[in-house]
């Protein structure tokens, strides 16, 4: 059976984190502090920080942002359900959003209506590495904190003006990397996360105006906080291979994507060269996942809900029928495996099955 999930840890990775076994430094440390550069380095971001849980993350953005309680924080209903519970813990409110149907994730009329029903600050999950709307959501003027578990590596290029394509039709438009817009960022490095410690998350600042009040906060962190050497050992090798590996994702994606648009199913709508971060590869499915599953099964493929540990998973059903699109979703949006250690063999069985399906 093709699983759909492979952690993609290579010799690399399990060398690094035996040698940090072996030198008996597992806790906070060295290659915690020499992760973090690589991540700045990555990232162009100004200050990180790396933490046991999300939640953990998450509780230091609101600390530095002044948030107080019972605070509207707006969330995605496809977002992971951490986020929903940890809103909820750290005793501020969650509003959460449907979302657009071609994407999967927000956009700005959907946020913009969500300030109107009394939304203060928003999460932005970058569900499956898509970026869309970005710099209109931004423009709302709410103090936003990316999530790029999923997005991470995405480079968003500005849009064009007619004054800078006449005068210099040469030059290439402006671009930032994901985790650039939001006053901070939540990079996940859970099991199943784009790079992975196998836990803990990453809350970066990408801006030295951003980071000082950060600083403050996080210098103060007990030890208990922060992410241990070991999983950072992992994290740090995973980010250095991240362009080889992103590389195999988006081949796949490209052939994948030939055999899906022959069908009645789709996908969701991207930037399929740097302006997006290959994660996985969803389907929305035109007819009964029962059956697809079934027919996946028979050929040896294991296929997933896309979102059964998101938001909407986690509501009651009179909060959840009220997110139409993302409900609707939720039930009919799988993931065919998709990842860097998957064998040609194994890929050339998963097209053919993309190709036919019922």
């Amino acid at each position: 059976m093709i699983q759909t999930f492979s952690s993609t840890i290579r010799r690399k990775e399990m060398d690094a984190v035996l040698t940090c076994m072996v030198d008996e430094k597992i806790g906070p440390g060295e290659l915690n502090s020499r992760f973090i550069q690589t991540l700045k380095e990555f990232t162009g971001c100004d200050g990180a920080v790396a933490f046991r849980t999300p939640t953990l993350a998450l509780s230091y953005a609101l600390k530095a942002l002044g948030i107080e309680k019972d605070t509207v924080i707006m969330i995605s209903a496809l977002a992971p359900a951490w986020q929903y519970s940890s809103i909820l813990e750290l005793g501020c409110k969650p509003l959460v959003l449907d979302v657009d149907e071609q994407t999967g994730v927000l956009n700005s009329q959907i946020v913009s209506d969500g300030i109107h029903a009394g939304g203060r600050l928003l999460i932005l999950h970058e569900s499956m590495g898509i970026i869309s709307d970005i710099d209109q959501i931004i423009a709302l003027g709410i103090p936003v904190i990316e999530d790029i578990s999923h997005s991470i590596g995405a480079v968003v290029k500005a849009p064009e003006s007619e004054e800078n394509t006449e005068e210099t039709p040469d030059k290439k438009a402006p671009s930032r990397k994901a985790g650039s817009f939001g006053v901070f960022t939540i990079l996940g490095l859970e099991e199943f996360d784009t790079v992975t410690g196998g836990g803990g998350a990453v809350l970066m600042a990408g801006q030295r105006r951003d980071w000082i009040p950060l600083k403050k906060y996080t210098d103060e962190a007990p030890v208990t906080d922060i992410l241990p050497d070991l999983n950072c050992a992992l994290a740090w090798i995973q980010l250095k291979e991240f362009a080889r590996n992103e590389e195999a994702r988006k081949k796949l994606f490209a052939v994948y994507n030939s055999a899906i648009i022959k069908g009645k199913n789709k996908t969701f709508l991207r930037d399929t060269e740097e302006g997006s971060t290959i994660w996985s590869f969803p389907v929305v499915l035109n007819g009964s996942f029962k059956d697809v599953k079934q027919y996946a099964q028979r050929k040896e493929i294991e296929i997933q809900l896309a979102y059964s540990n998101s938001v909407i998973s986690i509501l009651d059903e009179d909060e959840s029928s009220k997110l139409k699109v993302a409900k609707s979703l939720s039930l009919r949006t799988v993931l065919f495996p998709l990842y860097p250690r998957l064998g040609s063999d194994s890929a050339t069985k998963i097209v053919k099955v993309l190709s036919t399906l019922p």
